[in-house]
């Protein structure tokens, strides 16, 4: 059997990832309490980390490849608002009422992004790129996902703007998250 590795590429990566993330939008509806507060902070994370990621390295490739400009466009006005109703409801109650109708719209909302990416940009990508591009791009991934922010930031939808803010705002969220963490 081949190396899992050497196999992997890049559509495969994120199609994973877009799974677990309807994993966990659906714990986060079905649950309470703590449950659903561990579901979202997964989530809140994933959400983030593989946003900044495929904003660095995922868009820039689907828009080099065959007139894929209005479809990244669309994808980036997406993710932008997805990312300040994320920030909003990070701010919100997990057992308020405004939590719980605000996140039934945001989990519509991005099962929509994820199903138009699945449909409009990752063939455009597995046609275009050679398999040694969607290994190297699932490897770049990988990477820009373990230095990304791990909380929303709306404004940042582009390489530029991700490499030069993305560090910063990555080492505040992360002493964010350990403050938390710490205080249970």
């Amino acid at each position: 059997m081949a190396d899992q590795a050497t196999k992997e590429n890049v559509v495969d990566l994120l199609l994973a990832q877009h799974e677990e993330i309807r994993h966990l939008a659906t714990t986060v509806e079905k649950n309470h309490g703590k449950v659903r507060k561990d579901a979202f902070d997964r989530l809140r994370r994933l959400l983030a980390v593989h946003e900044t990621a495929e904003e660095e390295v995922v868009h820039p490739f689907a828009r080099r490849a065959g007139d894929g400009s209005r479809v990244v466009d669309e994808r980036l006005e997406e993710e932008n608002k997805a990312k300040g109703v994320l920030s909003d409801l990070e701010k919100m109650d997990p057992e308020s009422v405004e939590f719980e109708e605000t996140f039934a719209r945001f989990h519509r909302d991005i099962e929509a992004h994820a199903s138009r990416e699945e449909k409009e940009e990752f063939p455009r990508i597995a046609r275009e790129a050679t398999p040694e591009q969607m290994r190297g791009m699932a490897a770049a991934v990988k990477l820009a996902e373990a230095v990304a922010p791990t909380h929303p930031h709306q404004g940042t939808e582009s390489p530029t703007k991700n490499l030069a803010l993305g560090p910063m705002a990555a080492v505040a969220d992360r002493v964010r998250d350990a403050i938390g963490k710490a205080r249970g």
